[in-house]
């Protein structure tokens, strides 16, 4: 059965056009039934609109707490009845209330290897810290931020020039092919949310990205 997918974003929209064009041409077996953004003045919202895709952008200080937005999100998302939820750019903490409507049903991508950097400016954060590593976290949504089951993750290494902003760009790179692959084994059964299940057993570990697929991490 094709994979529903809706997706909520507030950026300009790079993710969400990257699954676009993986269920496009066959990539993930399933299809984009809806955009939903904090920000309806995004990229992504724009980009949903030119296509005609179902979207639903509200600013959250037109509602009276943090609680009611994510109440007339959630709504709008079951609407469309998805299978997966992709926080795509998301950039708005999600209140438990709304998460336990879709348990286990819900992942975000984090530009960091988690659990390191939880949280924002993961990209200075490594460069202090010296890492020596740097890249992105596929995980569950759970109330705990950035807490999730990390199903997968992508890696760059952190070069001596690296400031911030070309730390991220290196980042970027690898977040787009890291999200389409995770969705993409969703949609055919290799990997499963609940409980986490790579083939069929147990992740016992995240998956890592090579090339443009997911494999096991090394023993």
């Amino acid at each position: 059965m094709s994979l529903r997918l809706a997706v909520l974003a507030s950026g300009r929209g790079s993710n969400f056009a990257a699954l676009r064009q993986a269920c496009a041409d066959g990539r993930i077996d399933g299809r984009v039934v809806g955009l939903f953004s904090d920000k309806p003045g995004s990229g992504a919202v724009a980009l949903a609109r030119e296509a005609g895709l179902p979207a639903w952008a509200e600013s959250p200080k037109a509602f009276a707490t943090r609680e009611a937005f994510d109440a007339a999100m959630f709504d709008a998302i079951l609407a469309v009845q998805p299978d997966l939820i992709v926080c795509a750019g998301y950039m708005r903490i999600i209140g438990a209330a709304a998460i336990a409507r879709f348990p286990n049903r819900m992942i975000n991508i984090h530009p960091s290897l988690l659990p390191r950097h939880p949280g924002l400016h993961t990209h200075q954060r490594a460069r202090d810290a010296g890492d020596a590593e740097h890249g992105a976290s596929v995980h569950i949504v759970i109330p705990e931020l950035d807490a999730g089951t990390v199903l997968a993750q992508a890696r760059v290494p952190v070069l001596p020039g690296d400031d911030a902003e070309t730390l991220a760009a290196r980042v970027l790179v690898v977040e787009h092919p890291l999200l389409v692959a995770c969705v993409a084994a969703v949609s055919r059964h290799a990997l499963a949310l609940d409980p986490p299940r790579w083939q069929d057993l147990p992740l016992a570990s995240p998956l890592q990205l090579e090339g443009d697929r997911l494999v096991p991490s090394p023993s």
